[in-house]
């Protein structure tokens, strides 16, 4: 019934009728118009042909509010905005392979704070106005083809927890100031080709990864000075080189290591302190150009259980310390030039890994660490001066 026939009701249904009238909601826009006209230029700068009818974006139709609920039809998935429906706080795509640019008017998206592109196909560069997202936390464009270099704003981005751009084609240099995320926790740029050297990093990094690039130079203290809580140091397969420190081994927190396949040629490995390496779980050094003995101290590490030092150029006995090793369950010391017999430890233990091609004179057949055979006994000799196991080794 109109509410213009009042005078046809009952006297006592008119308070009621009033009282509704003035909670009606107005029909307006729920959604900021900066948010949805960034919406419309994110959806916009993706190729149409990409865009699958069942995916996310197909689902982005602006003639309803981007933040109305309920989503029944419209804007089902791909964002979440603010309790109060006024702000686009979360843009999280389903892996569609959709492709094409993002947009540099994503900066309008003032309180994002989670932005991830993860898996798709977008390409180009990482515009610098992304820097204008202070309340961003997490951002992931893992897995999809951006280019060019890492724009030094990004440092900008304060409120910044997790970084993740792995799988890309980004170059150049990292940012200088990358130690000006005050807050960043996860740092991934694995997979791309990035180069030059490690500039200082986040003071609170728990993980660090920038496995396959081409960073080279050594790896210098000043970049992790202070870093007190990493954990996880994943910088395998770059062109890094010189001696891999003792202080390096020493960082309070450190858990797991991967340096294998670069050009290091010494490692100085000093015992864990009070303050630093007791917490070493797992070392990869393998595919490297180490030369020496093969470091007597690991064996001191506590809880080290996952040890490789394969394919260097070590020479000398396997330290007996290494076979009475509780902890340790995974060891490779193959490809090396190693002489001797290994630890009884190592060969009647549980200890899984190798130990062949060296210059082992017994290693029990019986032993799968011993796979493959050692080198033949021309190599040997001619590495250690033409006697086998005697005289100071060739460098």
């Amino acid at each position: 019934m109109a509410l213009h026939n009042l005078n046809l009701l009952p006297c006592f249904l008119l308070p009621l009728i009033s009282l509704l009238s003035n909670h009606i909601p107005p029909a307006q826009a729920l959604t900021a118009p900066s948010d949805i006209s960034a919406l419309k230029a994110f959806k916009a700068s993706i190729k149409a042909s990409s865009i699958p009818p069942w995916s996310c974006l197909a689902s982005w139709d602006f003639t309803t509010d981007p933040c109305a609920l309920p989503r029944r039809t419209h804007f089902t998935c791909g964002l979440t905005c603010s309790p109060d429906s006024t702000r686009v706080t979360q843009i999280t795509l389903d892996p569609a392979a959709y492709s094409g640019t993002l947009t540099p008017l994503i900066s309008q998206l003032t309180q994002l704070s989670t932005l991830d592109l993860s898996e798709n196909s977008f390409s180009g560069p990482i515009p610098s106005s992304i820097s204008s997202l202070s309340k961003l936390q997490s951002l992931t464009l893992r897995s999809n083809s951006f280019s060019g270099s890492l724009p030094p704003s990004i440092t900008n981005l304060k409120s910044l927890e997790s970084l993740d751009i792995s799988h890309n084609f980004l170059s150049g240099f990292l940012p200088n100031a990358m130690n000006s995320l005050p807050n960043l926790r996860r740092l991934d740029l694995s997979f791309n080709k990035l180069a030059g050297s490690l500039p200082k990093l986040p003071p609170n990094l728990l993980e660090l990864a920038l496995k396959r690039n081409s960073l080279s130079g050594s790896v210098p203290k000043s970049a992790f000075t202070g870093l007190t809580q990493l954990e996880v140091v994943e910088l395998s397969e770059n062109s890094f080189s010189g001696t891999l420190q003792s202080w390096f081994f020493l960082l309070p927190s450190l858990q797991q290591v991967d340096l294998a396949n670069n050009s290091l040629t010494g490692v100085e490995i000093p015992k864990p302190a009070g303050n630093g390496g007791g917490g070493l779980v797992a070392v990869d050094l393998g595919f490297n150009r180490i030369e020496g003995y093969p470091p007597v101290n690991f064996a001191g590490y506590p809880v080290l259980s996952s040890l490789s030092l394969r394919y260097n150029r070590l020479r000398g006995r396997i330290p007996l310390e290494y076979g009475r090793k509780k902890s340790l369950k995974r060891l490779y010391l193959d490809g090396n030039f190693l002489i001797g017999q290994p630890p009884a430890g190592l060969v009647t233990g549980d200890v899984s890994g190798s130990l062949g091609d060296n210059c082992l004179q017994v290693c029990p057949a019986s032993s799968n660490l011993c796979l493959p055979s050692q080198k033949p006994n021309a190599i040997c000799k001619q590495a250690y001066g033409g006697g086998k196991g005697k005289g100071k080794p060739r460098s």
